[in-house]
Order: structure tokens, then C-alpha cells, then sequence
């Protein structure tokens, strides 16, 4: 597919592995996040299983066809990560795949291996690139979509186990023909990005989702009167609450929905949730809705949540227009919407499932870019 010869790659180059990269190899694949994301490599990873992969891996991946590279300091020659094309299936396509050592990050290193093996195969005749990273590893996500690859979707359980259930496994891809331009996301995430960034009015801070609000979230969403306001009304199992956990930073890079805790500014004690979902861009708009637990209420953080997500929303992102929708009898809810600046537009009959089968009318109220 590619010479055996070293490639510049902006900040880096890209050349085959040597003997001399073990130790650095296995320092690096010491790393937590390599080890989690990489599941089937060896842990603890010794020098001794960096040398099998240079002598005997690295030769096998060359001989069917693909190309492994190591990715080095263009001065110094220090081992920065791996990156690699897979042997092409029966009809010529590939599939990237690599990991960048923790004293490597932040620098766009990755971003340009990636991109330059994409260009380096298209030009050679391969018609397609396919990236496949695990829904949770978010960064590898980022180098997906700023090397120009679309979101696909998402294989469940595809991922080798970790913990003993199969990862599910986020899809990119790319095609010769696409213009390989970097891919901004619809929904950018907040100041710090994921999962650190935030947004604070100074009494409550919104943060993204995490896995480590499972339990906080399950207990919110075991609330009655939040279980009431579901669609449809019924309370979550604690499983699908870990999904939308899990799912929480892949769904918001790639588009579909911001999920959001509602925090106490003051002591970060999780107090509630709020999401934008039914993400539409043509049209520029979104769904908002949330939630807030009893010991929370009564100090006007929702209207607070509301008003600094649409703030955000309005002046970071593509949308226009933000909706939401209440029951006639949810009338704390109205009035949050319209503390926010959300005006009444119209009632509409039975939108909503109800308990037993039953339906329930919806007040739709909407907020607009200023």
C-alpha cells in the first residue's frame, strides 16, 4: 500500500518502528486511557511485548498489504505514538488505526499522521478509510472528525470486552472523494471541553454528563414527579441510565444531543439535569428540557440553567431557534420558560403518551436567537 521509507507529517514524521523504540513503546502503552481504549493489548505491556510487535506484528501488517508507522519527534526522533493502516478487505478499502503517548498530546500530532496516511492512501488508489474508536473515547473522535472523516454511527458490542461486556464502537469513515476537510461539530462543547469545561452564572454550573453521574442521574430520574414528565412517563432502568452516561460526550461531538448536569456553583453538589435534544440543523433548532431534584428547588436554578444554556447555544453554536414543551397542569415549568424568555406558541392536542395508554395536550413554547 505504502513504502517502507519515513513521511513528514507536520509536527511529526512517520517511519517504520525500529528495535531501538521499545522502551519508549512501552512507557507509552503504560498509559490508563491507551490501556482502556486498547483493550487487547497486553497489561502490564513490557519492552518484551513492544519487541513483538516491532519484529513480528509490524513485518505481518506489511506483507498482507498494510503499512504501521511509528509516529517520532521530527528532531530528536522520540517516540510521540503509532499509527497505522490496516490490510485492505476484498475490495480495497482500509482502516486507520493509532495511539498517541501522554507526553504527545495537545500538539496536533495525531490530527497530522492520520490525515497525512489518508492522503498518502487515496493517492494510491484506496477508496475508502474507515476509523472505528470506542464511543467513549472522545479525543479519538475529535482527531476523526478534524481529519475530515464523517460519523457513521455506532456498532454495539463490536469493541473487544472490557469488564466483560463488549464495547460499543463509534464509526467514522472516509471516501477519495470526499473533500477531507476538518468536520466542526454542530454543538461545540464548552469552555475546557469534554469533560472538564463548564458554564457558571456564579450559583449554578452546567458540566457535561459524565459516567460518574450515573448514580446521581438514576436518582433524579426516580423522582415521581420526574418520572411523570417523561416521554413516555416511566422510570428508567439504571442500565439505560449508564447509557446515556457513556453516550454522553459521542452524542454531543457528533451532533445529537447535549446532556448536562445542573450543579450548586457553590459546593458542585449534582442538583438536576438539563439536555438539548431533537437536534435539527437544517432548521437551527433544538429541544430543550430538565430536571431538578426536590432539594434543589425553590432558589431559581433552573431558570438560571435555562437561561445560561440558551446564552451559550445562541452564541456558540448554529441555533436559532430553542423549544420546549410543558403539559397544561405543569405550571412550575411554564413558569421557569417564561422567566427565561421563552414566549407561549400554541397547544397542541394529545402529542404527549400519558400514563395507561393515555394522551396528554403540550404547551409549545419557543426562544429565538436576539
Amino acid at each position: 500500500m505504502l513504502p517502507q521509507e519515513a513521511i513528514p507529517a507536520g509536527p511529526a514524521v512517520l517511519r517504520p518502528p525500529v528495535q531501538g523504540d521499545a522502551d519508549q513503546i512501552a512507557r507509552a502503552c503504560a498509559d490508563p486511557d491507551i490501556a482502556r481504549f486498547i483493550p487487547f493489548l497486553p497489561s502490564p505491556y513490557s519492552r518484551d511485548d513492544a519487541l513483538a510487535w516491532i519484529t513480528k506484528a509490524m513485518p505481518g501488517v506489511w506483507e498482507n498489504g498494510g503499512a504501521g508507522f511509528v509516529v517520532a519527534d521530527p528532531v530528536t526522533d522520540e517516540v510521540l505514538g503509532t499509527a497505522m493502516l490496516k490490510p485492505p478487505d476484498r475490495f480495497g478499502a482500509t482502516e486507520v488505526g493509532y495511539w498517541l503517548a501522554p507526553w504527545a498530546r495537545g500538539r496536533g500530532v495525531v490530527t497530522a499522521a492520520v490525515r497525512t496516511l489518508a492522503e498518502r492512501a487515496f493517492a494510491r488508489g484506496v477508496p475508502r478509510i474507515g476509523l472505528l474508536t470506542d464511543v467513549e473515547n472522545v479525543a479519538s473522535q475529535h482527531v476523526a472528525l478534524r481529519c475530515g472523516f464523517a460519523h457513521e454511527g455506532v456498532l454495539r458490542g463490536a469493541g473487544t470486552p472490557r469488564g466483560g461486556t463488549p464495547a460499543d464502537i463509534a464509526a467514522f469513515g472516509r471516501l477519495s472523494t470526499d473533500p477531507g476537510d476538518p468536520i466542526t461539530p454542530f454543538l461545540p462543547f464548552f469552555p475546557g471541553g469534554f469533560p472538564g469545561g463548564s458554564l457558571t452564572d456564579g450559583v449554578v454550573r452546567l458540566t457535561p454528563l459524565t459516567t460518574a453521574d450515573a448514580a446521581d442521574y438514576f436518582a433524579l430520574a426516580s423522582v415521581p414527579d420526574v418520572m411523570d414528565s417523561h416521554v413516555p412517563p416511566a422510570e428508567p432502568s439504571y442500565a439505560e441510565i449508564e447509557v446515556v452516561c457513556r453516550y454522553a460526550g459521542h452524542r454531543w461531538l457528533t451532533g445529537q444531543r447535549a446532556d448536562i448536569a445542573i450543579r450548586d456553583a457553590r459546593t458542585g453538589a449534582f442538583a438536576g439535569d438539563i439536555q438539548l435534544t431533537g437536534v435539527v440543523p437544517p432548521l437551527g433548532q433544538a429541544m430543550l428540557g430538565y430536571s431538578l431534584h426536590p432539594a434543589h428547588r425553590g432558589r431559581g436554578m433552573v431558570t438560571r440553567a435555562v437561561n445560561l444554556l440558551a446564552g451559550w447555544a445562541f452564541t456558540h453554536t448554529p441555533l436559532r431557534r430553542i423549544v420546549a414543551g410543558t403539559t397544561p397542569g405543569n405550571t412550575s415549568s411554564q413558569r421557569v420558560l417564561e422567566r427565561a424568555g421563552f414566549v407561549r406558541e400554541h397547544l397542541v392536542e394529545g402529542l404527549l403518551p400519558g400514563p395507561g395508554g393515555s394522551r396528554l395536550d403540550d404547551i409549545q413554547w419557543a426562544r429565538t436567537r436576539p
